[in-house]
């Protein structure tokens, strides 16, 4: 992919034409400290790298794992992979490790959000994005009843032990 800053405005006064930067080659950067990728890497795509997220999750122990079918619902995305952790620890662990296969095993730098507290940590690999949360911040967003089919997102619900959400989840606020 590339990208070409707009070219700058005149100059006020006399003085040389406007200067036009250059273009960067953004497949040449390297996210969140990463390196890059080789110029002749192939990368994984579609079901092979959903399967490939499916098996990591699988290996750390990722629970209630739910796959959403994307393609033609929504631009972001061919596949969503909605997960849980038991903890902080693991959501975080688990978002580490399966950035880290991605990077090795498919050629994806795929960038996280969210591993620092380890609530909910959002990866972007591409074709694929993967959700890891803590169970009662799923619970609270509920991601399920947004992208899965309405009977799936119903009996899943109806599956699930209610529970409390925790004062200190993202989007709960406290009323004096």
């Amino acid at each position: 992919m590339r990208y070409a800053d707009p070219p700058l405005g005149p100059l006020p006064g006399p003085g040389p034409k406007p200067a036009v930067a250059e273009e960067t080659d953004l497949t040449d950067l390297a996210g969140a400290g990463a390196d890059p990728l080789p110029e002749n890497a192939e990368t994984l795509g579609g079901e092979a790298l959903l399967t490939l997220i499916l098996g990591s999750l699988e290996d750390d122990k990722a629970e209630d794992v739910v796959q959403a079918d994307l393609r033609g619902k929504s631009e972001i995305a061919d596949y969503m992979v909605i997960a849980s952790g038991r903890s902080s620890r693991q959501v975080a662990s688990i978002s580490e490790k399966l950035v880290e296969r991605l990077k090795a095993d498919a050629n994806v730098l795929a960038r996280a959000e969210g591993k620092e507290t380890g609530d909910w940590v959002l990866i972007d690999a591409g074709d694929v994005i993967v959700h890891v949360f803590r169970p009662e911040v799923r619970e609270f967003y509920q991601l399920e009843k947004m992208w899965l089919p309405a009977d799936e997102a119903s009996r899943r619900a109806a599956a699930q032990p209610a529970t409390s959400i925790p004062p200190h989840a993202p989007g709960a606020r406290a009323y004096a």
